[in-house]
């Protein structure tokens, strides 16, 4: 039997719609976590959990929570190496998938930019989510489910 599930970090996630969609026509449950500052609302196969406001909570829920094999989607790359070392599939919210091997240059790569922010250097930061992305994360979403669900 297949007991997957999408697990969404869901602070600032712009593509909650897309993925209530998506998991409501492959018949997919779904997770969602935030922090109480952030408003998420359950759904029909979409469950919501909210977790208190400090750093790293909503992350912290969602490690303990998944299971090998799950959809993780998420921004993090923290949570992103976490997803991966118990064997799930994860998605940024753009539709990237993330593989064990390049998260280590994406956490190395995420450190030096930090550093880089301490020392006074300001980056523009991502482009806004424009409705083409939104649909590609669709495309993809539904892409990386169907694929499993033909391989169970």
């Amino acid at each position: 039997m297949d007991d997957r599930q999408i697990v969404v970090d869901g602070d600032a996630c712009p593509v909650k719609q897309e993925i209530a969609a998506v998991a409501k026509a492959l018949g997919v449950p779904v997770l969602m976590v935030s922090s109480f500052d952030h408003l998420i609302q359950a759904g029909e196969g979409v469950r919501t959990v909210q977790v208190d406001r400090s750093d790293q909570s909503a992350d912290l829920y969602i490690a303990n929570h998944i299971r090998r094999g799950d959809v993780v989607i998420t921004q993090d790359y923290g949570l992103a190496a976490l997803a991966l070392s118990k064997h799930c599939y994860v998605l940024s919210f753009r539709g990237m998938q993330f593989h064990n091997e390049d998260i280590e240059f994406m956490l190395d790569r995420r450190h030096h930019q930090a550093k880089a922010r301490r020392n006074g250097k300001h980056s523009k930061g991502p482009k806004p989510i424009t409705a083409e992305d939104k649909r590609i994360f669709q495309q993809k979403l539904t892409k990386l489910l169907q694929d499993l669900q033909e391989n169970v």
